[in-house]
């Protein structure tokens, strides 16, 4: 599955990030650009974070492609790991994972 969505600067991204009440599907794709896949989304904007993911993530020739680690069961939910910045506020996970880092940033 590919990531798609609206392709933003930097200057954009950081002014969409402080904007209050709305909900943010904001994909890094390198140092300047970034997909909001709240505009134009392809569906893998709503995949939820676990630290024990069945889904890679790939970035090549200014795509984001989702990539299946396993083979996925019928009704299983389909995760990714966010893999968020040290350095940006820190986000709780409770994924159940058993290696589950307690936060979705990176240690």
């Amino acid at each position: 599955m590919e990531y798609t969505g609206e392709r933003i600067n930097r200057k954009e991204t950081k002014r969409r990030s402080e904007e209050q009440f709305k909900m943010l599907y904001l994909f890094t794709l390198d140092n300047y650009w970034t997909l909001d896949g709240s505009v134009g989304g392809s569906g893998a904007e709503y995949i939820n974070h676990c630290c024990e993911p069945n889904i890679v993530t790939l970035v090549r020739q200014g795509h984001i492609l989702y990539m299946t680690r396993r083979a996925i069961r019928k009704g299983e939910e389909l995760t990714v790991d966010y893999h968020f910045a040290k350095n940006v506020d820190k986000v709780t996970c409770r994924c159940g994972a058993e290696t589950c880092r307690g936060t979705i940033n990176l240690k």
